[in-house]
């Protein structure tokens, strides 16, 4: 049975997540005011701006830490939910199959270049391992799931979080800017954002920023997010066979490590519904008029969950753990970066905006 409304409320009750949620959904508003005056800043990137202003000179109280951490998390799931209900099940097919050249590459580069680069800058293994994989695959996501499969201490993985953060930031910030630069098309873009970009959280505010970018010149539509999330989704799905080749390798000799987890449990629900609600527009239930109001209450969440992931940032956890991880992660980004240019330039996926 489907929990109701008040099941739903009494669960965020008893985990004290009610609290935390004022402060990002506050910020997220102002953030949201202010990308719609100045469209050129964008929604999320001000929201995640803003964000690491309160969080770094307030702090964030153990009395909001679980509502900051709902908004990081679930909103952004229940936003890219949101974005698969103005999509149809054929462009996700089109856009997933045409992107898996530069999705299967970018990966192969990230991850020949990371393990050993790891060994060379004398980052510490399963340090090295886990900011490799979170930026191949899905940042923060793929971290945790990996730190489950090699049994990684939670000090390495909140090191390789925190720098998975940082370029994160960067992402959400300085991508719409240089795609806006560079001339993109939306659908070039949403390939660019979605294979290079670390978490999905910044894959989806930086497609959504340029998305409004775009607007300012008259091109609108959503294309950008939308293309970025198929992308960025599927690219999630890389974390499968990545996770069980860890487990069977982790395992092998180790009877003591127990049964492996079943490949099932490695795929997100919030992607399922994200298909859902893709098929369910794709049959025509969802009516046309209610498309701006499902993009508005997408791009508010976006910002919402921008901001939590700002206010939850720590930069504490990057100075402790020094400029060896910091600098892996960053060649990393530079790395899967020129990689999905190059591929797309390869494949011929590479577009320039066409004036309207």
């Amino acid at each position: 049975m489907w929990p109701t409304y008040s099941d739903w409320v009494r669960i965020l009750q008893a985990r004290g997540v009610w609290p935390g949620l004022i402060p990002p959904f506050v910020l997220g508003a102002v953030a949201f005011g202010i990308g719609r005056l100045v469209p050129t800043l964008g929604a999320p990137v001000v929201g995640i701006v803003l964000g690491l202003l309160v969080g770094q000179l307030v702090g964030q109280p153990a009395s909001i830490a679980a509502g900051t951490k709902f908004c990081a998390k679930r909103v952004l799931q229940a936003s890219i939910v949101l974005l698969g209900a103005g999509l149809s099940l054929p462009v996700i097919a089109r856009v997933g199959l045409t992107g898996l050249p530069v999705l299967i590459g970018t990966i192969v580069v990230v991850v020949g270049v990371g393990l050993p680069l790891t060994r060379w800058l004398k980052v510490e293994r399963e340090t090295g391992a886990l900011i490799t994989y979170g930026t191949s695959i899905c940042g923060a996501s793929a971290i945790a799931t990996m730190s489950q499969v090699i049994g990684a201490a939670p000090t390495t993985v909140a090191v390789s979080i925190a720098v998975i953060v940082v370029y994160n930031v960067l992402a959400a910030i300085v991508f719409p800017y240089a795609g806006q630069l560079i001339g993109l098309s939306p659908e070039s873009f949403g390939l660019w954002a979605g294979t290079a970009v670390n978490d999905t959280s910044s894959v989806v505010a930086a497609a959504t920023s340029y998305d409004q970018l775009l607007l300012q010149v008259g091109i609108g539509g959503g294309v950008a997010a939308g293309t970025a999330v198929v992308v960025k989704l599927t690219r999630t799905l890389a974390l499968i066979p990545l996770a069980l080749f860890e487990q069977w390798r982790s395992r092998r000799g180790r009877p003591e490590a127990g049964a492996p987890t079943e490949w099932y449990r490695l795929v997100p629900p919030f992607l399922v519904l994200f298909l859902v609600a893709a098929a369910i527009n794709s049959l025509g239930v969802i009516p046309a008029a209610a498309a701006p109001t499902i993009k508005t209450l997408a791009v508010y969440g976006t910002t919402v969950a921008m901001t939590a992931v700002g206010m939850s940032s720590s930069f504490r956890q990057i100075r402790d753990a020094g400029w060896r991880p910091l600098a892996l992660g960053g060649i990393l980004w530079a790395a899967i970066i020129a990689a999905a240019i190059g591929l797309q330039m390869l494949t011929g996926q590479w577009h320039a905006m066409a004036t309207p």
